[in-house]
């Protein structure tokens, strides 16, 4: 599993991305045929003082990709928000493959 991951507007300390890397390592038990896994941190509404955290994932199977997209203060909550909605989603694709 190729893992990429990268930061828009911002430089991530070692901190988040051992979170996202922890995290990245649990998406295997849920998937056996992952190629590459994409994750993009962004601060969003830079112009304004609210400054919302995005955290996007891409992951690429055989024959299909997904993606999700999460918005919140924090990185880690983005992410983890994002992390759960992946999950869910290989899972379903999964069930209907397996139906």
């Amino acid at each position: 599993m190729n893992v990429q991951i990268q930061t828009v507007h911002f430089d991530a300390d070692y901190k988040l991305i051992d979170h996202v890397n922890k995290k990245l390592e649990k998406l295997s038990t849920f998937h056996d045929n992952i190629i590459r896994v994409e994750v993009y941190l962004k601060l969003d509404n830079i112009v304004h003082k609210i400054k919302d955290k995005v955290a996007e994932i891409k992951v690429h199977v055989p024959k299909h990709s997904f993606f999700v997209k999460q918005q919140s203060k924090t990185f880690e909550e983005s992410f983890d928000h994002a992390f759960d909605s992946m999950v869910n989603r290989i899972k379903r694709q999964k069930d209907k493959m397996l139906a």
